[in-house]
């Protein structure tokens, strides 16, 4: 298994082939999730006592699994936070893999820890941090918000000189990210919950108020930049003001939204973030890496590494002195995950990244604009970020579930619907510099015509 060979050359130049080619060729937008029991059976025996060797397993692959998997790159790809990988960071990947590089400790990993810290370096000047300022690429935001929280749990127990309190929970809106929510199951803490105003933010004054009726076991508060359902930014000002006055760590959950500290129309909309405790940002969603990379950045990192930093006598050779990534999330054993992005930047460069973040943006406020100007459309909020929220009027629950799945499975495009304010309608967020606004304006027809036939009972 562990020989280089013909065959095993033949097989290099396949699948390297192959990923050049996925690179090169538009994304097939018709690829999407199959049937559980098809791909039972497509799999079936391709693990054995003898194997079915390299070309037998790729060719499953190519012509079964990979077509079974949703492009999140397509630039039609609208729902969720999808993914717009710069091709020279997807290559990159590729070495980074090859490369088996332990990104845990320096003494394994110096190099690639060194390229990976001044990628957070230009996060954390963005966001106005000191120069002391550090911490580590994790899996994605869900990592991301844990390891802070961890990290702020344990700032609060030195805090109170060790004497714990009857519950310790930590303060945010119903709009934070569902891993939010996760990470106090994980911690066994509660979640105190804090209305959000009509444009789904937290305000100073909503915070407040929530504080002020909570128990003494609130060791943190979570801010979002950056919305999943409506691009929202809380008011980071005036929260980092509440919680100075009561000691309280802020953690900011920017995975999707952070992108655009880099966008000088944006970065008003961050004022307050320079004075947070600690905030993530996800660069495979919005700053063109590949999956996964997700960037968590503290003002105090000593703190962090109090909270998260492993000894045992394997690791008492470890130097403390250097800087030991493994020492700033809930990790040990890690892959340089920030190298591609951080190639991608240095081959590149940041005015690039500005200018397509600024693209993007420019996208989602023209598309906003022409669902506003359209007859039998409704534009539900201005979009802050790159999310646009709008309805179709007259429509039901059943006709965009309709035309969701009809335009998913011809490949037209994949939007999926939510809720705002109860009500259903379309959401469609904006990642990828590659998607034109002039093919989300013929969507808008297309949902015209395809509402006209469905009224009149055509399909």
């Amino acid at each position: 298994m562990h020989t280089w060979d013909e065959r095993t050359d033949l097989l290099a130049h396949s699948l390297l082939g192959y990923a050049i080619e996925r690179l090169r060729l538009p994304k097939d937008p018709h690829w999407g999730a199959r049937p559980a029991d098809e791909l039972s059976a497509a799999l079936d025996g391709a693990i054995s006592h003898t194997g079915m060797g390299g070309h037998e397993a790729f060719a499953l692959f190519r012509d079964l699994l990979m077509p079974a998997c949703r492009p999140m790159d397509h630039p039609l790809n609208v729902a969720y936070v999808a993914t717009a990988p710069t091709v020279s960071a997807t290559l990159f990947d590729v070495v980074v893999s090859a490369c088996s590089i332990f990104g845990g400790l320096w003494e394994c990993g110096a190099g690639a820890i060194a390229a990976e810290n001044q990628a957070l370096r230009w996060l954390a000047d963005l966001a106005g941090f000191p120069p002391d300022a550090g911490g580590c690429f994790v899996a994605g935001g869900s990592a991301a918000n844990l390891s802070a929280l961890v990290a702020a749990r344990h700032h609060a127990r030195l805090a109170r000189g060790g004497t714990p309190p009857a519950r310790w929970s930590f303060a945010a809106t119903s709009e934070a990210h569902a891993s939010v929510r996760a990470a106090a199951r994980v911690m066994d803490v509660d979640v105190v919950p804090v209305p959000s105003d009509d444009r789904a933010r937290m305000t100073a004054a909503a915070l407040e108020r929530t504080l002020d009726a909570a128990d003494d076991g609130v060791f943190a508060v979570v801010a979002t930049a950056g919305t999943t359902n409506a691009g929202a930014i809380d008011d980071l000002a005036g929260i980092t003001d509440v919680c100075a006055e009561r000691g309280l760590w802020v953690h900011v959950d920017a995975a999707y939204g952070g992108a655009a500290l880099c966008a000088p129309s944006a970065r008003p909309s961050f004022a307050g973030i320079e004075r947070v405790d600690s905030f993530g940002v996800d660069p495979h969603k919005w700053l063109f890496a590949p999956y996964d990379c997700a960037a968590l950045v503290y003002r105090d990192t000593r703190l962090a590494a109090e909270a998260h930093a492993q000894h045992a006598e394997y690791l008492d050779a470890v130097d403390r002195g250097e800087w030991n990534p493994s020492d700033y999330a809930f990790h040990l054993s890690r892959r340089a995950r920030g190298l591609p992005m951080w190639f991608s930047l240095a081959t590149h460069g940041t005015d690039a990244y500005r200018d397509a973040v600024e693209a993007t943006l420019a996208t989602a406020r023209g598309f906003a604009d022409a669902v506003a100007a359209r007859d039998g459309f409704t534009l539900l909020l201005e979009p802050e970020l790159s999310v646009v929220l709008f309805c179709c009027d007259g429509w039901t629950p059943a006709d965009y579930n309709a035309w969701t799945l009809s335009r998913a499975k011809r490949g037209v495009a994949l939007i999926v619907p939510t809720t705002w304010q109860d009500d259903v309608c379309y959401r469609i967020c904006l990642v990828n510099p590659r998607t034109e606004l002039d093919a989300l304006v013929a969507l808008l027809d297309d949902m015209t015509a395809f509402h006209a036939a469905h009224s009149s009972g055509g399909a």
